[in-house]
């Protein structure tokens, strides 16, 4: 198990290098590379994900190393998804990077499995925290989209069409491929804060503990909430919808790193 996360590690890091020079290069070459390494290091980390689930009999989101790995390779999931249907080559070079820092913050964390506490021992375990992984990617992507949205605006409010400009998409695409992404995660979100109350009623007694992770994914959900319920008036599109994507995605972060390690509550990871 340890061999295939360090290979999935190491393809991850190759890709992130190889990333950044697409970025200052302008290589057509070097973003198929990145494409293919992203890909052999999907492959020995989905390998990975499914030795560990073997081993310990039930989903690997026990310890907080299992869960870092589990939320980055639904990041790569769905990149590979949403590359497949728009082709945007250099999505690679503003999403990998940020899928070797999370392989690598879960490769300095402890390794070994944990056993689930008995209030996680239900089907609920399934339903709730894959809906919530592959929503909180969703963000991470729309993140990602995001910074493209508001690198390529820079490009042309400075009327400097450099060789990065013609490379990515219209600011229009950019926009319509954010709005996408978060109407992806944004009901997979509700449905995972859904089910998570629905799992505590049945285990606790009650849907709601005013716990930190319930209350700062109440905050996720309202701030992407705003960004689609805006997005009616023009006042939710483009800049705007890029800077509160961008802004949406750092208190999922929060939600996920800094109510895990900073406060105290009943959901945490071990």
């Amino acid at each position: 198990m340890i061999l295939t996360f360090e290979l999935a590690l190491t393809c991850y890091f190759a890709a992130a290098i190889i990333s950044v020079g697409e970025i200052i290069k302008g290589s057509r070459a070097l973003s198929k590379i990145c494409l293919i390494l992203c890909a052999i290091g999907f492959i020995f980390h989905t390998i990975n994900v499914i030795l560990r689930f073997k081993e310990a009999g039930h989903l690997p989101i026990a310890s907080m190393h299992d869960a870092v790995s589990f939320f980055t390779w639904s990041i790569v999931l769905l990149f590979f998804v949403i590359e497949y249907k728009y082709r945007i080559g250099l999505l690679g070079s503003f999403i990998m990077p940020g899928v070797f820092v999370f392989m690598l913050s879960s490769s300095i964390l402890p390794r070994q499995l944990k056993p689930l506490d008995p209030l996680l021992q239900s089907s609920w375990l399934w339903i709730h925290t894959v809906l919530a992984f592959i929503g909180d990617a969703a963000f991470a992507l729309a993140c990602g989209v995001g910074i493209m949205y508001l690198t390529q605006e820079r490009f042309v409010k400075r009327k400097k069409l450099g060789n990065l400009f013609h490379r990515l998409p219209s600011l229009q695409k950019l926009d319509e491929i954010n709005h996408r992404l978060i109407t992806i995660g944004f009901p997979l979100l509700t449905l995972a804060i859904i089910t998570g109350a629905v799992w505590s009623q049945s285990v606790l007694g009650t849907f709601w503990r005013w716990d930190p992770k319930e209350v700062w994914s109440l905050i996720t959900w309202l701030i992407y909430a705003v960004v689609l319920h805006t997005r009616i008036t023009s006042w939710g599109r483009g800049r705007r919808a890029a800077v509160l994507s961008v802004v949406g995605f750092v208190v999922v972060l929060f939600t996920f790193f800094g109510v895990t390690f900073l406060l105290k509550g009943y959901h945490r990871f071990s």
